[in-house]
């Protein structure tokens, strides 16, 4: 079958630029914008129209999108199929998710599975209670590190130089419980790595509570970390870190049973 996407000189600088054209295009997909019309990948891609035209057609014809009988395209069902082979993500997913199935049935509460990619926390599983309906975290969306339970464990245990990246820009402000000081929050995540867990109090949102703990690999490094959200109102603290500390360290040691490793990317 003849791959839409190859060019006739595959080595050659215009063929260089097609690629890294047609990676923007999808790269334009994220939460809030799954669906969108050519005019939009162009604009938000900035590939001119008439470029991104003939590369969204190839896409779509190879499956990367699909077009909707709107005449707008969305992340195809192929490039779905490549994706969840990623076997950061495969194989941490099949080894967490029954003790995280065990975790929300004893609690009832929003169960997350996160890893860390660069300076962002990427969602890869989670269960949902549907009265506690929320429009984050959403698998596979990207989030920020310093804001999240899930992010601060992963922030606290990320190598010295992503911490620093992270610390030397504006920290946004979510609530008013957020952590803007860059000192406060060095602070905050020395108290993480030293307790062996993190708690998010309304730094997202006013009403949620998030509890979370470190997931560890064959290697010994942190490759992921797993929380409960919970309303405010609803708080059992320390039954609610023992629950997660348990459930983060089963799942660690089914890692290194397993011999996974699963190294976050710097």
């Amino acid at each position: 079958m003849t791959d839409p996407l190859r060019q006739d000189a595959p080595d050659d600088e215009a063929s260089k630029s097609v690629v890294s054209r047609a990676l923007a295009i999808i790269g334009t997909y994220h939460v809030g914008r799954e669906r969108q019309s050519l005019s939009d990948l162009s604009r938000n891609s900035g590939v001119p129209i008439a470029t991104a035209h003939r590369i969204v057609q190839r896409l779509t014809e190879w499956g990367a999108l699909e077009r909707d009988d709107s005449g707008k395209y969305g992340i195809g069902l192929r490039l779905w199929e490549v994706a969840s082979l990623a076997p950061r993500s495969m194989g941490l997913q099949r080894i967490a998710r029954p003790y995280m199935q065990d975790l929300y049935e004893t609690t009832h509460y929003n169960v997350q599975l996160a890893v860390r990619e660069g300076t962002e926390l990427v969602s890869v599983e989670r269960f949902q209670n549907p009265g506690y309906r929320r429009s984050r975290p959403r698998v596979g969306g990207r989030y920020a590190l310093h804001v999240t339970a899930i992010g601060l464990v992963l922030l606290a245990h990320a190598p010295e130089e992503v911490r620093e990246e992270v610390l030397s820009h504006p920290l946004k402000r979510y609530t008013e419980y957020t952590y803007t000081d860059p000192a406060e929050l060095r602070r905050v995540l020395a108290e993480v790595r030293s307790r062996g867990y993190a708690i998010s109090d309304r730094q997202v949102d006013p009403d949620h509570v998030g509890v979370a703990a470190p997931i560890f690999g064959a290697d010994g490094s942190v490759v992921a970390a797993l929380s409960l959200v919970l309303r405010h109102d609803d708080v059992d603290g320390k039954n609610m870190i023992h629950l997660v500390r348990v459930t983060a360290n089963g799942i660690s040691r089914a890692l290194r049973r397993a011999g996974e490793s699963g190294r976050p990317t710097p």
